[in-house]
């Protein structure tokens, strides 16, 4: 089942083409990796796709419905976002980010939100965390935390940008593994990447984006080293099976 149709999206900044006739779905509990150089419109994309952006041409269609005219609380609902990194200016304690995934739209937390971020923690396995200053864990700790709060959201549609972003190996290795466990829950995952490896390794499916249009779409086997030639200009050095 589908959960998310995107329908001929075209999307432009004034008389510059950014992407022209992008056409697919997202089906529950699956992972979508998008590949594409920068540059290539994913963060366009994206916004698209969060209803942060609604001068694009096209339909972007969540759970049946068109997105065009939802509330932002709505939206909320539905999908999540986890960004590449958030600066956090003040001192909150990994409960207190997750928390307010839940009390989104200036709800004030009542006990039995306390007692479903304990939950999440544990899930994501980061319970250990709880009460640390979000400003002073490791990269890979602090994309986890973004995860659990967009968990908190309850959407079962989660939109990531470049989460391994900044982060090393191993730390990329594990965050791709507890997002692919995601997906086995039910959750279902749209997420931009620039590791090819790591999208034919954990990805269901991916999506590749080059001059404004999908270049491929299709299982793992479509990143082929004529695709990454094609996206960003070389030869991968090792394409994982």
């Amino acid at each position: 089942m589908n959960v998310l149709e995107v329908r001929d999206l075209c999307f432009s900044y004034g008389e510059k083409s950014i992407l022209e006739n992008i056409n697919f779905e997202l089906r529950r509990g699956e992972l979508l990796a998008v590949l594409g150089a920068n540059g290539s419109g994913k963060s366009t994309l994206f916004r698209c796709l969060l209803g942060l952006d609604n001068r694009y041409n096209g339909k972007v269609i969540l759970e049946g419905e068109d997105i065009r005219g939802k509330k932002p609380a709505e939206m909320a609902r539905l999908m999540s976002y986890v960004p590449q990194k958030i600066q956090s200016v003040f001192n909150y304690s990994v409960t207190d980010m997750v928390l307010m995934g839940m009390t989104s739209g200036g709800r004030l937390p009542l006990k039995r939100h306390y007692e479903d971020v304990t939950v999440i923690l544990k899930e994501t396995g980061i319970s250990t965390l709880a009460d640390r200053d979000f400003r002073e864990l490791s990269g890979g700790e602090q994309q986890l935390v973004l995860i659990a709060r967009a968990l908190a959201q309850k959407a079962r549609i989660l939109v990531m940008d470049e989460p391994d972003t900044g982060l090393d190996y191993g730390n990329q290795q594990r965050l791709s593994a507890k997002i692919k466990e995601l997906t086995k829950s039910g959750c279902s995952i749209i997420l931009s990447t620039h590791n090819p490896n790591q999208a034919s390794r954990f990805a269901d499916r991916v999506l590749a984006i080059h001059d404004r249009k999908i270049a491929a779409l299709g299982a793992p086997e479509v990143v082929t080293e004529e695709l990454i030639n094609t996206l960003y200009g070389l030869s991968p050095l090792v394409i994982m099976e």
